[in-house]
């Protein structure tokens, strides 16, 4: 799998920014060709680089203020079947496999402290879940983020 270039980097940063911005416009702003950015977006989705354009949400202001991790310990070769049944929990908004101590990380919502409880109480039940440590964020002081591995490609500033 080969690195982005320094387009492929400038076209996902503006992207980044503007989101609903058109390849037209796109190829307005970066100097390019319209079908240099199709080019582009179609190889960085086959790549699995691109996903596609989800909008960005604020989980609080849907309600679900509270934004917790479990460290879960699962019988072991369960990983799949585990993973499946959270799957269907919908208040689950990430899984990770991980090394280490515990062998899932999983990020969850709720709407209150009684609501993560009962979000819990549903993690426990999946079958092979054996235990579980669960700490609530207080605070999200680097949010998710990508840019500056982008600007990094680009030698623009972070």
């Amino acid at each position: 799998m080969s690195e982005i270039d320094d387009l492929d980097a400038r076209l996902l940063l503006l992207l980044a920014d503007e989101p609903r911005l058109g390849v037209l416009e796109c190829s307005r702003q970066l100097g390019v060709a319209r079908g240099t950015v199709q080019a582009r977006l179609d190889r960085l989705e086959r790549r699995g680089v691109l996903h596609g354009f989800p909008p960005a949400l604020d989980l609080a202001a849907m309600g679900y203020g509270l934004t917790a991790f479990a460290v879960l310990e699962i019988a072991q070769g369960r990983r799949v079947e585990v993973a499946e049944r959270l799957a269907a929990i919908d208040e689950v908004c990430e899984v990770h496999a991980t090394t280490g101590q515990g062998d899932l990380l999983v990020r969850m919502v709720a709407r209150s402290n009684a609501d993560l409880q009962r979000v819990i109480d549903e993690v426990v039940d999946v079958r092979w879940v054996e235990r579980t440590s669960t700490s609530i964020a207080l605070t999200t002081p680097i949010p998710y983020r990508v840019r500056q591995l982008l600007e990094r490609v680009t030698g623009q500033p972070a």
